[in-house]
This record gives C-alpha cells, structure tokens and sequence, in this order.
C-alpha cells in the first residue's frame, strides 16, 4: 500500500499567553493528553503559512498549506463564490459582501455597526432590493450565502486590483474605492472602483428608505442600511492539486470557502456542518477520514471550533474547545497512529488571540508529524513553546507539503527532469518511451 496522509487543521490554534493561565496560552493551559501523546511519537516544530509575525485569514494559510504559492491564489470573494454554487468566468471579478450599519456624518460614510443583529426574514426582504445594478457596462449582481454575507460578482471591463471598503471595526469611517497604487493607471481599475462605489451608495439610499429600518430604528435596533465590500478576487488558471504532488486529495470542512479553495484546487470535498459540541463534529470527521483512506491518498481534516472561540475573546472558552477536540482525538488517533502506511499530521493555519483588536495574529503554531521512519524526538507535549525544541525545526510556507511529500516517499530527486513541466512527487505522470 502506498503511504498515505491524514493532515488535522485546528483552525487558530496558536494564542498568546495569560496571567490568568499563569502566563501560558489557552493550548498550554489545555489537559490535552491525545495531542500529547502525538507530540511524543512524532516529530515537533512550529509552523506559519508565510513569514513569521505576518497575519493571516485561512484562505490564505490553506492556500500555502496545500503546497501553492501565494502569487496563484485568486482571493477570497472568488473561491466563496465558487464554493456557494455561482459561476465565475475567468473575466469575473468577485468580492466579499456584507449588510452593515452604516450612518452619513459631514458628508462621510461612517460604519456605525459591521454586523448589526437580523434575522433571516429581515435580510431576505432587503436582498432584492440590492440583488442588481449596472453602471455604465458593467453588471453586478449581490449572491446571498448566509445571513448577513454575500458575494458580489462584478461582469464586464473590470478588475480585482482594487481596495478593500470594510474597515472591520465600529465607529469608524467606511474606507474609499481605489485602484491599488500599482494599479493606478489601469483603466479597467479605475472604472470599477467607480462602479462599486456607485453600487455601494445606490444600496444605502435605497435600504435606508425601507421601511423595515424605520421599524428596526423604533425598536432601538441599528438599522441595516448599507453594504461593506472586501477581498475582490479572480479565477486563475491553477495546476490541480492531483497533477502537482500525485496525490489524489479529499477535504473534509465546513465553510464555504474550502468548498471553493476544493474546487479550485481539484480536491474532493465532503461539507459538514459545525454544531455546539466540537467534539463530536471532529470525532465525526475523523471517521470519514478513516473510511476515505480506500479511494485517497492526502486527507485534510477542518474544525473552526478553536478559532470561533478565540473570536470571542474568551481564553477559557477556547481552552474548553481545544481539551474538547483532544477528546474526540483519543477516540481515533490509535487507529492512524499504529497504521505502518498512514502520516498522520496536526498543525494550524494561523494564530487566533483571544484578546485585543486583532482578527488573527502572526506567531507560529504547533506541528507534529507521526509516521513510520519519523525521527522521534523529545517533545512531550503539544503546544507553542514545546514544539520549538522539536526535530522539525521551523517549517514555513510551503515546506510543509514538502515535508509531507518526503514522508509519503513520493518527493522527486531534484534535477530529475521525467516531464516537460517539473513535478515535484516521484513517480512522476511521465509519458513512456517509444520506438517510432
């Protein structure tokens, strides 16, 4: 049987430290016997997506920890509008869009809540008011996806080189469309900043006037009255995950945007839904796993929980979320561990601090490798601080899928040339020799 990999992602594992836990972080803190047991049979080091200290949303670690270069990743709007079922031409732009409440102060737009409370009958009475505009020859047209969230899909002359107009804190002004300044003189830039500003502020004045937020502003509720844009992505040509590394990979997640970063990428993909016991969810998605194992070669496994719990700024919370997911661990890790074929690997994608402003942060998180042949080191246990003294040292970027590739024996001898474009997995797709 060729060597297989079942690669674990905690989604914002990683933390900061907290006088409460005596100065360790929510993972420290954790009683975390199972991740222990792995740091112990394995190999250890630290991780990050990209360099040391740079934040990252995990579109874009997933995008590194999967062996791709950030310079081919198509942005975030694009793979949440592939995951959600809406067709992109290689000529669509799409973006990230958001209800908000948002208020006019001297003449500026002034984001009075990012995401104001409603209900689901709130937002799909207002989604038709908003689901189309067209300026000039350009077409955009709002796709919903969950909630408060959309996709907006931009048609015609235009470009995904333009910024960013959510400024993802309350009681700030909304940012300004602009072409990015490398981008300055492109026309297609500048026209549609245009158009998305012209779509943004037709959107206010016609949700402002709806008589819904009248009712919502009687009821001392903010109003949702305006849309916030991010993200803005395009669909490029992207060599599938099976024909790069020779693997034939499955993910298993929730979320619409590994939904799309699968498609994109050629993976196989099984949707799962998150519930309020992480550790079901991740005991679940373990036994998929397991039964995946006969039909591919590289598994990822996805839980949000740690993340979503560092989101509420509460480190108890997510030290309860992590000791969670080392109990549905201890269910199933033996039956990888003792397996002679299967690399099982846990690591995260980025760091998540459960307090402060930030979204994400830029410290390295935990990784272990465990697998026949692996040099065992002597960590014992799985966290932040111990993993720096582990055989791995620091893994970055896409070393990780590197490292992967060598422990399944599938990494090709550099120089070797069996192809006309270079892989890097051995045995290569090579065509054969002929006599003619």
């Amino acid at each position: 049987m060729m060597k297989k990999c079942v690669l674990i992602i905690l989604d914002g594992l990683g933390d900061r430290s907290y006088s409460d836990f005596n100065h360790q972080t929510p993972l420290q803190a954790a009683f975390t016997p199972a991740l222990d047991r792995m740091a112990a049979a394995g190999a250890n080091g630290l991780y990050h997506a990209a360099r040391v200290g740079l934040a990252l949303p995990s579109e874009n670690a997933h995008f590194a920890l999967f062996g791709y270069d950030q310079a081919d990743f198509p942005g975030r709007g694009a793979l949440e509008a592939l995951g959600a079922g809406v067709h992109l031409s290689e000529k669509d732009v799409a973006l990230l869009v958001h209800f908000s409440s948002v208020e006019i102060n001297d003449g500026r737009l002034f984001l009075r809540r990012n995401t104001p409370p409603a209900t689901a009958g709130e937002i799909r009475e207002l989604i038709p008011l908003i689901a189309h505009f067209r300026w000039e020859d350009i077409d955009l047209t709002f796709h919903p996806i969950k909630g408060l969230f959309g996709v907006l899909v931009m048609r015609g002359d235009v470009s995904p080189f333009i910024t960013d107009t959510n400024p993802m804190r309350d009681c700030v002004p909304v940012m300004e469309l602009m072409p990015w300044e490398t981008h300055a003189g492109d026309t297609a830039a500048v026209r549609t900043a245009k158009a998305l500003k012209s779509y943004l502020i037709r959107s206010h004045e016609i949700l402002d006037a709806h008589p819904l937020n009248r009712t919502r502003c009687e009821a001392n509720l903010p109003p949702i009255n305006g849309l916030v844009t991010q993200r803005a992505g395009r669909l490029k040509k992207i060599s599938p995950f099976s024909e790069r590394f020779g693997l034939k990979g499955l993910s298993i997640a929730s979320g619409v945007v590994f939904a799309g970063l699968s498609t994109c990428l050629g993976l196989d993909f099984m949707k799962v839904s998150d519930s309020d016991d992480p550790e079901c969810d991740l005991a679940e998605r373990l036994t998929m796993a397991e039964a995946a194992l006969a039909s591919h070669d590289f598994i990822h496994i996805h839980t949000k929980a740690p993340d979503e719990a560092a989101h509420t700024k509460n480190p108890p919370a997510k030290k309860q979320v992590i000791e969670a997911l080392d109990r549905a661990l201890s269910r199933k890790i033996d039956g990888f561990l003792n397996h002679p074929d299967i690399l099982a690997v846990v690591t995260s994608d980025h760091s998540t601090p459960s307090s402060g402003p930030l979204v994400h942060s830029g410290e390295t998180v935990p990784l272990v490798m465990c697998g026949e042949g692996i040099r065992r080191d002597a960590v014992v246990r799985f966290d932040e601080v111990s993993a720096a003294a582990g055989a791995l040292g620091l893994v970055r970027n896409t070393e990780l899928m590197s490292l992967i590739l060598n422990h399944l024996d599938r990494i090709k001898l550099m120089g070797i040339m069996d192809t006309d474009v270079d892989q890097a997995f051995w045995p290569g797709h090579y065509r054969q020799f002929t006599l003619d």
